[in-house]
């Protein structure tokens, strides 16, 4: 990411999961978040939890934009594009830009099929096999 002048956007990511009434759920997201944070060039990084949870997607996207943020990327942290991806979240992040005028949002996809998630499967079994 380019550091931001005059004109220039920055960005803001918002790393969504579905959010859970177990406390150790909700805390994992929060250490993929900080994990993200450190390996990533992003400056301005975010958790929220969709539903359940706080900090809820409003929250997060108010922190983002609070740091300066004027383009916020919402990624969702599930799996398969369900109705979450579909419907809930892109309208949670469109409430959420309500309040924040001029400031744009865009929602990833989710982790799906992508190639590095054999490599993560095939990890899990040998971890389970060892």
């Amino acid at each position: 990411m380019r550091k931001t002048t005059e004109g220039e956007t920055k960005l803001g990511i918002v790393i969504v999961d579905h959010g859970s009434r177990r406390a150790e759920s909700n805390d994992l997201l929060l250490e993929v978040v900080e994990q993200f944070r450190q390996a990533s060039r992003y400056e301005i990084v975010e958790a929220a939890h969709m539903e359940l949870a706080e900090p809820s997607i409003a929250a997060a996207f108010a922190r983002c934009v609070e740091q300066g943020a004027t383009q916020i990327v919402v990624h969702p942290y599930f799996l398969a594009p369900g109705r979450h991806w579909h419907e809930d979240i892109p309208r949670l992040a469109q409430e959420a830009s309500t309040n924040h005028v001029g400031i744009h949002f865009t929602v990833t996809h989710p982790l799906g099929p992508h190639p590095l998630m054999l490599k993560i499967i095939q990890d899990r079994i040998e971890d389970c096999l060892d």
